[in-house]
């Protein structure tokens, strides 16, 4: 997939407002989309269940006047927690950075910074969700200790309620799917981060271009 891939226009289910899967039903948006909003405490589940924590999005506090309308799905993009650094680092140069700030466990190490995402919006299936949530999973730099702290080896950061967030959604990965347990989640959410690793890195202007964005205040 190419991000210039990712501006196309895609199919993805509708659901009804208990969240179930409707039929022979398609919607189209293009991309990428750019939400601003702050952090709110979700379920839990990405942390206690997976070992994948996210962040989720406010649906009060969004930019967005059309949340529900937001495409279901799993996406690759950008996000940044909290206000500009004065000299933030995009995503491409903070995966390859060795500096010791880096590496810190700090609890405010990671505001301000850019970081490569994946992000489920939709009702997670397998849990069967009544309300449409948008949660980014930030992905630390290679060379961060928390890129692998989790219990299933994905990044850990701390918690960051209340804070803003700056999301670009720039790809579309694959649909969300209910799995037949746990164990089938988390391998196919670490194939997303994989797989949005990867895309991020890419230099073309839309990729480019979304990065900055998020960078910028």
């Amino acid at each position: 997939m190419t991000s210039e891939e990712a501006t196309d226009s895609f199919q993805t289910q509708q659901h009804n407002d208990k969240g179930d899967s409707t039929e022979n039903t398609t919607q189209t948006m293009s991309l990428p989309i750019r939400l601003i909003s702050t952090v709110v405490r979700g379920f839990g589940r990405g942390s206690s269940d997976l070992g994948i924590p996210t962040a989720n999005l406010s649906r009060e506090a969004c930019n967005t006047d059309n949340f529900d309308d937001l495409p279901c799905g799993i996406y690759w993009g950008f996000c940044r927690i909290g206000e500009p650094q004065s000299e933030s680092p995009t995503a491409t140069t903070a995966a390859t950075s060795n500096d010791d700030d880096e590496n810190k466990s700090s609890d405010t190490t990671y505001l301000g910074k850019v970081y490569k995402t994946a992000v489920s919006i939709g009702y997670n299936p397998t849990y069967g969700n009544e309300k449409k949530t948008v949660e980014p999973h930030l992905i630390a730099s290679a060379t961060d200790e928390r890129r692998h702290a989790s219990s299933c080896g994905e990044t850990v950061l701390m918690d960051f309620y209340d804070q803003p967030i700056r999301l670009s959604v720039v790809g579309h990965l694959r649909p969300e799917l209910p799995f037949e347990g746990l164990d089938k989640l988390i391998e196919a959410i670490k194939k997303d981060i994989c797989d949005a690793e990867r895309l991020c890195d890419s230099t073309d202007d839309i990729t480019l271009g979304e990065n900055a964005w998020v960078v910028s205040s």
